[in-house]
């Protein structure tokens, strides 16, 4: 089913998907005109092609992602360092639901791609599963390691007949974006899907 996304503060930049490809790319109300009959979904904020992040191996080796149940234990937020190394010795079957709850987070940050050297099959099927692009580490790393980088490293535009893989964020424009960093996203495409959406 064909389907455009819209912003409300990127009306110009619109995307007609059709399947997992981006059909056309302008404004809203031409891709309307030439695609009457499309599913529209409608955002706030801005549509963007998405973000690439650097820190896939510290992210999603580097870190252990509790399981909600295991909130009473462990909290909520990822655990760093040599605690996550002592739950995976302790459990190496963790590893691919915390990898995979990982990927999760990423998404709800606006990442459409990573970057890094993922040694973990764990790590490198969850990414492959998700459907996420894998890209080249930039030399001069945005440290530290975050789901928010900075400065962020938004990928090159969408394009027609290009992978429809972008995200969308709540914020007036990109000025914004930077200032306010990737927790503002409201929705992750990948391959046509809507892999994330907070609202």
């Amino acid at each position: 089913m064909r389907t455009i996304h819209v912003a409300e503060a990127s009306p110009e930049t619109a995307v007609l998907v059709d399947g997992g490809l981006i059909a056309a790319v302008g404004p809203y109300e031409d891709l309307v005109a030439v695609r009457p009959d499309a599913r529209v979904r409608e955002w706030p904020g801005i549509l963007t092609p998405g973000l690439l992040n650097p820190f896939a191996p510290e992210l999603l080796e580097g870190m252990y992602h509790p399981d909600p149940r295991e909130a009473e234990g462990f909290g909520t937020e990822p655990i760093p360092g040599e605690r996550a190394r002592r739950i995976f010795r302790a459990d190496p079957s963790r590893r691919g639901a915390s990898a995979r709850r990982g990927v999760q987070r990423l998404l709800a940050h606006g990442t459409v791609a990573v970057a890094g050297e993922l040694r973990s099959r764990a790590a490198a099927d969850a990414v492959r599963r998700a459907g996420l692009a894998v890209g080249r580490r930039p030399e001069r790393l945005p440290g530290p390691p975050s789901f928010s980088p900075q400065p962020l490293v938004l990928l090159p535009a969408p394009v027609p007949g290009g992978p429809a893989r972008f995200a969308v964020f709540d914020v007036p424009d990109r000025a914004a974006l930077v200032r306010l960093g990737a927790s503002t996203c409201v929705a992750t495409v990948l391959g046509g899907r809507l892999v994330h959406r907070s609202r």
